[in-house]
């Protein structure tokens, strides 16, 4: 059976906002239209998607997988489609991933300084999941934090990143200049696996609303700054390595340029 990329499109928005009315007017069609398209692909399927009740939208077991699917087949497919379109236009594009915190702006100056011609793309990862940009093709390139998934990937170390404890400057421990990891021992952390968050400001919003504390990376503290939090050195908690990241199979003269260029601006900074 033929999956048909309209389809699913239009089933992820679905699942994104749980909603007919929102989804269809991010897809710019009509609410009937995108029924008909749930509906027919429930059918091609031969399975049931979504619980529907005249509130809400709900996925079924098939419906959460289909979109934790659609979630890497989509962005996969449009990178394919985008490197055709490169390749018939005569474009040189390198893109690159980066995790949250980190600042790769400086890399890529100095990479560009020498490669005018390249069209640089740069995609933000999310925390959890830094190296699927690398999985489904978005970009060739990493530069993030360990630990994640390195099966198939080379990397080279760059440099650490310190951790420090997040929290509401209303803190009984906020007016302490540094903490050790028994300063937390009965708070409640914010960090995985005890509670993942979505996104940062989601767990920054919980943390300011004192919900809990958590071991954030220096880098992260620095560009996501807001004066109701504050962060504090842990002295010993490990600092986190920072590297870059690139498919062990990718040889390309223009990424190995990258590599050697940003492996030397990225470790001076």
């Amino acid at each position: 059976m033929d999956l048909d990329m309209r389809k699913l499109r239009y089933f992820a928005a679905l699942a994104e906002h749980r909603h007919f009315g929102r989804a269809a007017e991010q897809l710019y069609i009509a609410q009937p239209v995108l029924s008909r398209q749930i509906k027919a692909l429930e059918q091609e399927l031969g399975c049931t998607l979504l619980l529907r009740t005249t509130r809400s939208v709900e996925l079924t077991a098939a419906g959460k997988q289909l979109y934790e699917e659609a979630q890497q087949i989509l962005p996969s497919v449009a990178a394919a489609v985008r490197r055709v379109h490169d390749v018939d236009q005569g474009i040189q594009r390198l893109a690159i991933a980066f995790s949250p915190g980190l600042h790769v702006s400086e890399a890529i100056r100095a990479f560009t300084s020498r490669h005018a011609d390249v069209e640089i793309d740069v995609i933000p990862s999310r925390w959890w999941e830094q190296d699927r940009p690398l999985r489904d093709g978005r970009a060739q390139v990493g530069y993030m934090r360990r630990q994640f998934d390195e099966s198939g990937l080379r990397i080279i170390p760059i440099g650490h990143d310190p951790r420090v404890a997040c929290m509401p400057v209303t803190h009984p421990l906020a007016s302490r200049p540094e903490l050790t990891s028994a300063d937390l021992d009965g708070e409640r952390m914010l960090d995985v696996p005890n509670r993942r968050t979505s996104s940062l400001e989601e767990k920054f919003e919980l943390i300011a609303s004192g919900h809990g504390i958590a071991l954030i990376p220096l880098s992260v503290a620095r560009s996501y700054s807001r004066p109701d939090l504050i962060h504090l050195p842990v002295t010993d908690a490990p600092a986190i390595e920072t590297c870059l990241a690139v498919s062990v199979d990718r040889r390309e003269r223009l990424l190995r340029d990258f590599l050697e260029i940003a492996t030397v601006t990225l470790r001076d900074a």
